[in-house]
Parts: structure tokens; sequence; C-alpha cells
């Protein structure tokens, strides 16, 4: 095998396979990226045996084609530290040549062949929507998943797909998330058997990255155990998360029994992170008083201090009022704009909130005891 490639084309397409490839693992060819380079080009593979992606990398003349497995950390560091636009790579019987215009590496690799083979996209049934429709979908839920416990349906983003559309959900019990982007169905995908699909985290957070071109449209097929999903030259593979996911309709509070508070993310968010200064780990309760045209934004905390916090809003009915988590509702202002409009949905001091946006997206928060 031989080849010539472009230096920053080539490191691109290295680091987001690079991401998939553990640092440890019982299997040491894992810990490769795998390339193969046929006379139609050269694709890039990596798997952790539940996550797996595949690249077809530009910028690559194979004078040789065939196949080398490429060790991340001392690769990934020739990538980095060499200057030259264009590199060579070589297999020979004594290793991995890989040269530039003033500088020369020889690797040990391992056997390509034992490589596990990694999911293409060939599927006909599919659902198809807008990069940026799916950045945003990730965006707004993904920090919701549950990280830490061991109930494994809650560890991933939930995927809803109709006709028409594609609902993200994620959930830690605490806190829910959901938002819905336009969506087309081809071929009747999205049907009983495949409507309801948990996406790990992890793997949602390499799509995330691998979503560049905010322009292009990308096709998900969600399949009985997995998932596959393409972005333009990449294929990212997913083993689905087992268990069942809650059911989330039923933790969203009904608009109509809730009073409608109209705020905008700026100066909410500004009065949150003054009124948490006081706040701490034992104690992460912000008092939020509503009513007569102002909001009010409260925290005590033993041998730490107190803050008041007031800023002016259009509500000027009756005084409502909730104690939130800050943690939590700082969440939902993180992945908004400072200008961008919300609704706040409040029913009682025990009933959990309900933060909305005119473009389909809800966030749950439950709240915490008063006290008094």
């Amino acid at each position: 095998m031989k080849i010539t490639f472009d230096r920053e084309q080539f490191q691109q397409a290295f680091q987001t396979a690079a991401a998939v490839a553990p640092s440890r693992s019982p299997k040491p060819i894992l810990q490769n990226v795998k390339l193969d380079a046929t006379e139609s080009g050269a694709i890039m593979m990596a798997t952790d045996m539940e996550v797996g992606v595949r690249i077809e990398v530009s910028g690559v003349e194979v004078e040789a084609p065939g196949s080398i497995v490429l060790p991340v950390q001392r690769f990934g560091s020739i990538l980095r530290e060499v200057s030259d636009e264009k590199l060579k790579i070589t297999r020979e019987e004594g290793g991995t040549i890989v040269q530039g215009e003033r500088s020369k590496f020889t690797l040990s690799t391992e056997n390509p062949e034992e490589f596990p083979a990694v999911h293409s996209f060939t599927e006909s049934k599919y659902h198809e929507l807008s990069a940026r429709t799916l950045k945003e979908l990730i965006r707004r839920t993904l920090f919701a998943a549950d990280s830490e416990s061991g109930r494994y349906a809650l560890g991933g983003i939930l995927l809803e797909m109709e006709p028409e559309l594609v609902t993200a959900v994620a959930t830690d019990g605490r806190r829910l998330s959901k938002m819905s982007g336009p969506a087309v169905a081809i071929e009747g995908h999205g049907g009983a058997a495949d409507a309801m699909t948990i996406v790990p985290a992890r793997a949602m957070q390499l799509i995330e990255r691998a979503l560049t071109n905010l322009e292009a449209t990308v096709q998900i097929a969600a399949r009985a155990n997995d998932v596959l999903v393409k972005i333009g030259p990449a294929t990212i593979y997913a083993r689905l998360v087992e268990g069942r996911f809650p059911k989330w309709r039923d933790v969203l509070p009904e608009k109509r029994d809730a009073t409608a508070i109209e705020l905008t993310v700026g100066p909410a968010f500004a009065a949150l992170r003054q009124a948490a200064i006081v706040a701490s780990d034992e104690s992460r309760g912000i008092d939020f008083t509503f009513g007569g045209g102002s909001a009010v934004l409260a925290s005590t905390t033993a041998e730490v201090g107190q803050s008041h916090i007031e800023f002016p809003i259009a509500y000027d009915g009756a005084p409502i009022e909730i104690t939130m988590d800050h943690r939590y509702v700082a969440d939902f202002f993180k992945v908004l704009d400072s200008e961008r409009q919300f609704t706040l949905n409040l029913q009682d001091a025990d009933s959990a909130a309900l933060f909305s946006t005119d473009d389909n997206y809800d966030y749950v928060v439950m709240p915490l005891a008063r006290d008094r």
C-alpha cells in the first residue's frame, strides 16, 4: 500500500475517527484507525464495538491499494506536529512508513485483517432531515440525559420518527428536554418496529461533532438493535440503548392549566447567575417569584449569605412561586440565544415547570421543596 494525502484534510477525518477508538480495550486492534485505500478512494474506520464510524477521505492519491491500521496516539501526534502540506504512507514488511519532505517515521502496526468490520450505509428506508435541524435537536436535549445512574434507557436520546417529523427526548428523572424538527420518511421508514430508538449519548456527541456543514442533508436509518446515520462522507453506527424509555408525554404539564409568563433568555439568565452566586452544592435551590410586573430570584445558604435579584417582566397577575435547581434552569438558557423569547408555564410551587419556545422546544424541570 502506498498513498499521498493532504495533511489537513486527513487530520480532520482522523480526529473524528480517533474519537471512537477506545484508549483501552481487551482487543488492542481497536485502539487503531483502519484505512482502506482502493483505486476509487480511501475510507477511514474506527469502532469500539458499540459505536463505529466510516469516513470517505478526500485529498488522497492512491499509488498502490491496500489496508493499514494506524495507532491513534502516535499517528495523531505525527499529523499534529509535522508542518508538511503533503505526507506519504507506505506499508512495508518492516512497518508503516510516514514520510514528509524533511521527516520520516517508521511505526510498528498490527494486521489490518484483524480489524472488525464497520457498518456502511446501504439502507433503502430512512429519515432525511437537514444537518442544522439534527444538530439543534441534539444540542437542546443531550445535556438532560442521565450520565450517572444505572438506568440504561435514560443514558441516551430517544428518537421518535414520524412521516414528517423527528422528535428527540432526553431525561434524567429530574428534568426532561424535548424538541421536534421537520423530516421526511423515505420508503415508509419509522413504522411500529423502529418508531422508538434510544441512541447512546456518546454516539450523539460524535454525530453532533460530525455535523460541520449545516446545509447538508442527513439520513437516519433505525433498525431493530442499531442505528445508522449518514452525514456527507461519514457514516456513524451505534448499538441502541436497551430498556424502556419513560412515557415522556405523561410528564409534560398541561399548558391550559398553567399561568403563562413571557420572558427573554438574556435578562433571565443574568438574574439567575447573580442569584446563584450564594448557592452551594448542598443548597442549589433558587426561589422564583413572578407577579406584579416583576420577577424576583432569591437564594439563602447558611454560612454563605443571601441574594435577592429583581427584573421587570410583562406578567402583572397574581404572584406565583416555585423553587428550582439553578443548574437545571441554566442548562436551558445555555442552548438558546440571549435574544430568544420563551414561555414559562407554571401551575403552583409543587408542580413541574414547563419552559417552551416557538420552535417546538419544551423543557420540564421538577420543583424543589421550598424552605418556609
